[in-house]
């Protein structure tokens, strides 16, 4: 009789766990097709930003030669007229949606010791590419180029050339754009200065913004575009434990903070 019940207790505790198995199986099965789907509406959503930012370059280069054409005189006295600036608006906004379209769906950070010079060259590589035939003077502090960082070396790329192409954008050809690094109790921060026009004040994200109220910002009086890049440069940052925040003095130039926690910096190489 015994027997019988340890056998019956016995074939019980196989079912359940029979059940079990198939329960966590089909959850697991779910979860699978969950990613996929979100892999392949993310994979459609590049493919139709992308679509979009060629479609805005056209009309943008375009204006940019008409603009060239019409007043050759103001622009060798460096003045920019109306239809430049609205072909600058569309080239700017068809840059950030290149931008948004090709960044890769968030991913666990490979953290390992980063020297920053080198990173720092590889965001200033991309950005001076994307110039091409303008450019900028790129002024990096030696004292930041030897510090080394615990971080994602291509997340930290991504982020700087972002904060880079922004300040591209806000600034003239042959401008300077300087970069430094500034050392807090908590806290190290690389800044990234440009001589440019300033940001209005609806440029200025405010650091409690989401990323969908940042990249909202820019259909206004005043905008430069969605400003997409800087949404995914603050997702990098924040996946550091870090944040970004943006100062300006209008006719004179805007500084971009990159600021990540202080137990990140290593020793400088």
């Amino acid at each position: 009789m015994a027997t019988d019940s340890h056998l019956a207790a016995a074939l019980l505790l196989a079912a359940v766990l029979i059940a079990c198995a198939v329960w966590i199986r089909g959850r697991l099965l779910q979860s699978r097709d969950r990613v996929a789907s979100a892999e392949r509406l993310a994979a459609a959503r590049g493919r139709c930003l992308s679509l979009a930012a060629q479609e805005l370059r056209g009309p943008g280069l375009a204006l940019m030669a008409q603009s060239a054409e019409a007043a050759p005189t103001r622009r060798r006295q460096g003045e920019e007229t109306r239809l430049e600036a609205v072909a600058q608006h569309l080239l700017r906004l068809a840059d950030d949606l290149a931008d948004f379209a090709t960044e890769p769906a968030p991913r666990a950070l490979h953290e390992a010791p980063a020297l920053l010079g080198p990173v720092i060259d590889a965001a200033v590589a991309n950005v001076s590419a994307q110039l091409r035939p303008s450019q900028r003077h790129w002024q990096v502090a030696p004292d930041l180029r030897a510090l080394r960082m615990q971080a994602d070396s291509r997340a930290l790329e991504g982020a700087l050339a972002a904060l880079l192409r922004r300040a591209a954008r806000h600034s003239r050809d042959g401008d300077v754009v300087a970069l430094r690094h500034v050392l807090g109790s908590e806290t190290v921060a690389i800044v990234v200065e440009d001589e440019g026009d300033g940001l209005s004040a609806q440029d200025l994200v405010p650091e409690s913004a989401s990323p969908a109220q940042a990249s909202g910002l820019g259909a206004g009086n005043g905008s430069r575009g969605l400003d997409l890049g800087l949404t995914l440069a603050r997702s990098l940052a924040a996946a550091h434990g870090g944040d970004i925040r943006l100062e300006s003095a209008p006719g004179i130039g805007a500084r971009a903070w990159l600021t990540l926690p202080r137990h990140r910096l290593l020793d400088a190489a």
